[in-house]
């Protein structure tokens, strides 16, 4: 047991180039796996793992997988050779019964959504990961239940990570400049995110932001949005609740990133 619980982050992955790129966002991402207590082991939901039902890794090696198409080279050799635990899992499964939680030992593996963040954090990939997936099926305030009931890893050396985007709208994004001005609902939901963080309002107001119209603008599809339910369930109502980053490129996809402790 450690004496002071781990922090949670949700991260603002963006462009899968974060991976190979130098930017303010990737910088800040060093930063952080530099001054951040280091964890023993990582929990990821990451948006890039939507499935029916709940699965988690319980491979002892996970696979690096490049699910993305039509970037450079570059992008593909990179390998993220972190080692899986099924113990994790296991203890993952556990605390979410008495939902069935697959136990996945060879299907899937870390995506670029955990990758291209880890890999600017914990380049040495020694902290062992195990990637939780997200039940497509189910509403938002489940996933925020489900962060609550994993917030009891914080105490045990697990750092809770959720890999996303708040806006997350690829189809009117600006793909030859990211230095362009945000929309105007862009910003709207993200500074609606932003002032709800910290919110004890029952329910939580960011489990009902997809209802709002400029979050359905900046959410086509939720699955880029949820993982930060994940990490703000862990939170015990009295912590601080930081944004490490911030700001919106290309116009519709934000960068920013949370921390709970």
């Amino acid at each position: 047991m450690l004496a002071k619980k781990l922090p949670a982050l949700f991260i603002g992955h963006g462009s899968p180039m974060n991976a190979v790129s130098d930017n303010p966002y990737t910088q800040e991402w060093e930063v952080l796996g530099k001054s951040l207590p280091k964890p023993t082991l990582i929990l990821m939901i990451s948006a890039h793992w939507y499935t029916r039902g709940i699965a988690v890794t319980a491979m002892t090696q996970p696979k690096t997988i490049h699910d993305f198409g039509g970037f450079p080279e570059a992008l593909y050799q990179v390998e993220y050779p972190a080692a899986g635990s099924p113990e994790l899992a296991q203890k993952v499964a556990d605390l979410l019964a008495p939902e069935h939680v697959h136990l996945d030992k060879s299907e899937w593996g870390l995506d670029h959504g955990t990758w291209e963040i880890l890999v600017r954090m914990y380049p040495d990939a020694d902290i062992p990961v195990v990637q939780l997936s997200i039940d497509g099926t189910k509403p938002p305030a489940w996933h925020l239940e489900i962060g609550r009931k994993l917030a009891t890893l914080r105490e045990q050396g697990v750092m809770i990570m959720g890999s996303g985007n708040v806006v997350h709208n690829l189809r009117e994004m600006n793909w030859k400049n990211d230095q362009v001005e945000a929309y105007s609902w862009a910003s709207s939901f993200e500074k609606f995110v932003y002032d709800n963080l910290s919110s004890q309002e029952v329910p939580h107001p960011l489990t009902q932001a997809l209802d709002r119209e400029d979050g359905k603008r900046s959410n086509p599809s939720p699955e880029h949005f949820l993982p930060l339910l994940y990490v703000l369930g862990t939170w015990d109502g009295k912590e601080v609740i930081s944004a490490p980053t911030e700001g919106i490129v290309s116009g519709s996809l934000s960068m920013l990133s949370v921390q709970v402790g």
